[in-house]
């Protein structure tokens, strides 16, 4: 809004805090919260906003792809400077994983950087939210996760957010 200079009505600020109160209603209300993650956490949001920003600034002067190798480059120096002293020499499973991770993430963060060049950031960004979405769904699958009706209302009111903020900015263009 205040770099990029696009128009956000009110309507959707309405519909990012419905997406946002999912997430909250999926978390939690504990009072078990650790302040130093909770800090992190809001740094990392900062941060990533910025970088979209960033990103959406650029547009389409700069390749995805200087783009996504300067953010593996950031990752890995500072994934690795943070891992050193708990590093774990990995099996054979592990390491098919890892490339596995790495392919996935090239590709995801390529297309996510493509989104964030041809479209606007209001509509991009907060399509984050579905990892939690999706999270819950690997959880209740892979992992034979159960949740409850809170969890279900806190996925219920992510995507009624998200969707139909990205209807109405469809609608408008």
């Amino acid at each position: 809004m205040f770099f990029l200079k696009e128009k956000i009505k009110p309507i959707q600020w309405l519909l990012f805090a419905i997406a946002f109160i999912g997430v909250v209603i999926i978390k939690g209300f504990g009072v078990d919260v650790n302040t130093i993650g909770l800090s992190l956490i809001f740094c990392s949001a900062i941060t990533l906003g910025l970088i979209f920003v960033i990103i959406r600034k650029m547009g389409s002067k700069e390749n995805p792809l200087v783009i996504i190798n300067y953010f593996m480059l950031m990752a890995f120096v500072f994934g690795g400077f943070m891992s050193i002293n708990n590093w774990k020499t990995p099996d054979l499973t592990e390491w098919i994983l890892l490339l596995s991770l790495g392919v996935f993430g090239y590709v995801g963060q390529l297309y996510m950087t493509k989104a964030f060049q041809s479209q606007e950031t209001s509509i991009i960004a907060p399509l984050k939210y579905l990892e939690v979405v999706f999270m819950i769904i690997i959880g209740a699958t892979w992992f034979g996760e159960i949740y409850n009706l809170w969890t279900l209302l806190g996925i219920f009111l992510i995507l009624l957010g998200l969707f139909y903020n990205i209807y109405l900015k469809k609608k408008q263009g």
